[in-house]
């Protein structure tokens, strides 16, 4: 569990790192560093989507899991609602602010170091994943900071509750997060970042705050199937019950 707050600090350190490096870059280098990062979100996250694709039984799961998602952020309004929380947060009002909130999270959230890691910490005690996922999320957001400030250190909020969440599923059931969920979640969370880099390259605005219910529509298909499969051996048990008789040794 203490591998999970070196992530939150990981996140918040690179946050006043990159903030501080702000003030001295000038906008056109800001906007150089914008695009940098909008490219390599469009290549990792077709990378992780391709990768995780390989290793899906369910190839067309993940069109599901977005459509669902995308309906249920847009019926709670995520976006809006991200937006004014933020606005409140920025003392100018920056309302790229939620861009780059929402660009950390998935940059921090979604892959095999931030998911695999909880998960070994909690069955194994190994520390490994979640300690190389810090090192990784302390670069990532001097560079996300450098570009959108210091409110983007939110974002620790979101791993705490993300990892966190993992770990005490990996606690209370060892057998729900299996290799098939991670990867599932992965293809969604892939698609993800990459809508993300066309939105920081201002390309295309896919309102990516509205998609991220759909990273937890994996688990949510898995839940209610594992939940059927148990069902469905209770029922079975019931109409065809086996009896034990014993016979007494003369």
């Amino acid at each position: 569990m203490i591998a999970i707050f070196f992530n939150v600090i990981a996140v918040i350190v690179g946050s006043a790192i990159g903030a501080l490096a702000k003030r001295g870059i000038s906008e056109k280098y800001i906007t150089v560093l914008n695009t940098a990062m909008g490219l390599a979100a469009l290549v990792l996250g077709i990378n992780v989507a391709m990768s995780n694709m390989a290793k899906s039984q369910l190839p067309v799961l993940f069109i599901f899991c977005l459509s669902f998602g995308g309906l249920l952020g847009t019926m709670l309004r995520l976006d809006q609602r991200m937006e004014h929380a933020t606005k409140r947060v920025s003392r100018n009002g920056n309302s790229r602010l939620t861009e780059g909130i929402t660009t950390a999270v998935l940059f921090c959230c979604v892959g095999t170091l931030s998911m695999m890691g909880p998960v070994l910490a909690a069955l194994k005690g190994d520390n490994t994943y979640l300690m190389t996922a810090a090192t990784l999320n302390l670069v990532t957001m001097i560079v996300v900071a450098s570009s959108y400030g210091f409110g983007v250190s939110l974002t620790a909020l979101v791993v705490f509750a993300w990892q966190g969440g993992i770990y005490g599923i990996a606690k209370l059931s060892a057998g729900f997060i299996s290799e098939a969920l991670i990867s599932e979640v992965s293809i969604v969370g892939g698609v993800l970042i990459a809508a993300a880099g066309l939105g920081v390259m201002h390309i295309k605005d896919c309102k990516t705050i509205n998609l991220l219910p759909a990273l937890f529509m994996p688990m949510l298909y898995f839940w209610l199937k594992t939940s059927w499969a148990c069902n469905q051996i209770s029922v079975s048990s019931l109409k065809h019950p086996t009896y034990d008789f014993y016979f007494p040794s003369t």
